[in-house]
């Protein structure tokens, strides 16, 4: 009962899927539905990518392809988590630590936020067009790996402001879950990777996405002594688009 509550919850919150519900919905600790979320947008517009390169399998067409991809999963969450991205580059540029929150919590976007967005795109897009194998097992796994250091930031850090559209993600969640979505994800890559005849790529590719995604919360805590929604969308953008930058330079 709690998870048909929670998960229209999350679904509404990380999507701009329309959903039409009945009763009273509990967005309290829907982080712990992000990954299924991630999951379920990255298999979306993988299927988009794979149809787009059945239909046309020309490699003048991979960069255009990716590119429909990855706006394709901009628009699916409304530019929720690249909107943190831009704000926390903002915050982060200002020099007096007293101001970053401020900064980040203005809703006009400056410079460093709007090359922040820029790059995390161009990213994202050129290293998927270096890509050419597996691209949905590797769109499926890093959107899914991307919402889980969102998750586990929420745990592990203080959230910094007294009222805030994260604030609500942390009740009603414990630690363990955090291990068993982990958990999870990676018997997941390694029985894709078993099938595939892929194990050591498996390894890799949960290696290389909980490594970054777990670095990327510990920087963003260690710049501002705690985590906000932004910072939660920026571990989610920046995951996805340095992730697929590290699985396109070693395959």
């Amino acid at each position: 009962m709690q998870f048909w509550r929670k998960l229209p919850a999350a679904i509404i919150f990380y999507t701009c899927i329309p959903w039409r519900t009945q009763g009273n919905l509990d967005f309290r600790g829907i982080a712990l539905y992000a990954p299924l979320i991630g999951l379920s947008i990255g298999l979306a517009i993988a299927a988009v990518d794979f149809g787009l390169g059945w239909l046309k399998p020309s490699s003048d067409f991979i960069y255009l392809r990716s590119l429909l991809t990855i706006l394709l999963g901009l628009l699916i969450t409304g530019g929720l988590h690249l909107d943190g991205a831009m704000d926390t580059a903002d915050g982060l540029a200002v020099t007096d630590p007293e101001r970053r929150l401020e900064v980040m919590a203005d809703s006009n976007t400056g410079a460093f936020g709007a090359i922040a967005g820029i790059v995390i795109l161009l990213l994202k897009v050129m290293a998927l067009a270096a890509i050419s194998d597996q691209r949905v097992w590797i769109l499926a796994a890093v959107w899914a790996w991307a919402r889980w250091g969102q998750l586990r930031a929420i745990m592990a850090y203080p959230y910094l402001k007294a009222m805030g559209k994260g604030k609500f993600h942390r009740e009603d969640l414990h630690y363990w879950q955090v291990w068993l979505v982990a958990v999870l994800l990676i018997a997941g890559d390694l029985a894709i990777g078993y099938f595939a005849h892929a194990i050591s790529f498996a390894f890799g590719l949960s290696a290389i996405a909980f490594t970054i995604t777990w670095l990327l919360g510990a920087w963003f805590n260690r710049q501002l002594g705690g985590q906000t929604g932004d910072t939660y969308g920026a571990i989610v953008e920046w995951t996805e688009a340095l992730s697929l930058c590290a699985i396109a330079y070693l395959i």
